[in-house]
């Protein structure tokens, strides 16, 4: 019998009433590997009250509890990392190896979050004006929401309800219906550390749910990770529903490449940084930028690339797995056919990628195109797959003017043994997150994720300094305690006295 993924309400992992349902396959095999229901209304208004009602209680619940609550999460999620990757990889498609690094850059920011009592730490000044105080309280905000891609199960969560829940708010997550396995088995593990019911909600579902969280009165902050036009409509309805939000949206990642750079380093880092994970990262490197001689590097990244191979998750020797879905794979197929149409020069050919034994995986082996010229769909456009695009240019002012021009800013990367060169680029590229030798600079947790333009709409973006600010409220108070009464008279401007 397929499993029906539960619902998480009130502390308790409850059959959803639902009609509806959402199947779970298998991307190797597109085997029904489980059912996800779309929660009611019901369930919907259950999953808030639940939250709100937990609210009122762990709100006072002091700060070293929390964070005790989270080095305990930690530790059982370090204790069950293998387990999660398993569940992960069957769920998504990926390799084992690169479902372990998804659990385990997810465990970093629950290590990030067991810091929270010096994270909400305020601030205070003596004496700002004769014999009165100021100081400020950091204070949780209240019910907050979370909605996760397919792409990163783990990691994507656990950046989210982890500090959302240690700053004090309660939380309800909509994971991708997707991937939901993976999700479930992180809030079963934080019910064995110790989480008091009501704290953390998981419901599932589709558009209808969302829109449940965007409209609810009673949440005051939504997170989301996904693609731009799914992005932009989360931003907006969320804020004109006055919740806070940060919404982490599309990419199209440059690696620059200067003549001066180590070949090889240049060579295997962009055949794990472009096609890792069929390619299905928000920080992937889809786009070479080659400077002035190092374009004869070229016949040789492709020679690697085509070298690669997809296979199923244990499979030892698969460099990645299938794509999640057959829509995924055709998008993807279509992209490629474009590239070709509009005279890009493909010099690695994936589109008809078969893996022996799995024939109806969604396998999209590397692909590789030079010669790609702003305006090519496959330049301006997100793919979501293994496909890497070359682009050539003479000066390191060209590179930066390009990656400048281009509409999204998630991340970018420049390799170069010249230091001025890196220097330069770190400072005029307009880009969030930026990469020195490193393919795809992810920050960890004491940093925050940090995309620019269209890759990111809010002003506060995800962990690190910037998260507590997200899931939180300053409040400042003044006061003066005299030791005798003062009669000054009445004070008719706003000046201290």
């Amino acid at each position: 019998m397929t499993q029906r993924v539960k619902l998480f309400i009130g502390g308790e992992f409850i059959e959803s009433k639902a009609t509806q349902i959402i199947p779970v396959t298998n991307p190797a095999t597109q085997d029904v590997i489980a059912e996800a229901p779309c929660a009611t209304p019901d369930e919907m208004v259950a999953a808030v009250e639940s939250a709100k009602e937990a609210f009122k209680s762990w709100r006072e619940v002091p700060v070293s509890e929390r964070a005790r609550l989270m080095m305990r999460y930690q530790a059982l999620l370090k204790e069950h990392h293998d387990e999660l990757a398993e569940i992960l990889a069957k769920e998504t498609g990926k390799t084992f190896e690169d479902a372990k690094g998804d659990v385990w850059r997810g465990i970093e920011v629950v290590e990030q979050a067991a810091n929270i009592p010096s994270l909400m730490m305020g601030e205070t000044a003596e004496n700002v004006a004769r014999g009165i105080d100021t100081y400020s309280y950091i204070q949780p905000l209240g019910v907050c929401a979370g909605i996760t891609p397919f792409n990163f199960p783990a990691m994507i969560p656990l950046w989210m309800f982890p500090m959302a829940i240690a700053c004090g708010n309660t939380f309800i997550l909509k994971p991708s219906e997707q991937d939901p396995l993976t999700p479930t088995r992180l809030a079963e593990l934080f019910v064995e550390a110790g989480a008091p019911k009501g704290v953390l909600q998981v419901v599932h579902g589709g558009k209808e749910q969302v829109d449940h969280l965007l409209h609810d009165k009673d949440i005051k902050a939504i997170s989301f990770v996904g693609s731009v036009p799914v992005g932009q409509y989360i931003y907006r309805t969320g804020t004109e529903n006055l919740k806070r939000v940060q919404a982490f949206a599309g990419a199209k990642n440059h690696s620059v490449i200067m003549p001066d750079a180590n070949k090889q380093t240049v060579i295997n880092n962009l055949v794990g940084a472009s096609v890792g994970a069929a390619g299905q990262r928000c920080m992937a490197i889809s786009v070479a930028v080659f400077v002035g001689k190092s374009k004869e590097w070229i016949p040789d990244l492709a020679k690697e690339l085509a070298k690669v191979q997809p296979g199923a998750w244990n499979d030892k020797n698969a460099g990645y797995g299938p794509l999640i879905s057959p829509q995924a794979k055709q998008r993807v197929l279509d992209m490629i056919q474009k590239g070709k149409e509009e005279g890009a020069e493909l010099l690695v050919d994936g589109s008809n990628c078969t893996v022996e034994g799995f024939p109806n995986g969604n396998w999209v082996g590397p692909t590789f195109f030079s010669k790609v010229k702003k305006g090519m769909s496959i330049y301006e456009q997100e793919i979501f797959g293994p496909v890497l695009c070359a682009v050539e240019v003479d000066t390191l002012e060209e590179a930066l003017e390009l990656v400048n021009s281009n509409q999204y800013g998630n991340g970018t990367s420049i390799f170069t043994t010249n230091g001025a060169s890196a220097r330069k680029y770190q400072h005029e590229v307009e880009v969030g997150q930026v990469g020195i030798n490193i393919p795809i600079p992810v920050p960890l947790p004491f940093f925050s994720f940090t995309g620019w333009k269209n890759s990111f709409f809010g002003d506060l973006h995800a962990y690190g300094k910037q998260a507590i600010r997200f899931y939180s409220e300053t409040k400042t108070i003044t006061a003066r305690w005299p030791e005798s009464e003062i009669d000054n008279g009445p004070n008719m401007t706003i000046k201290l006295q």
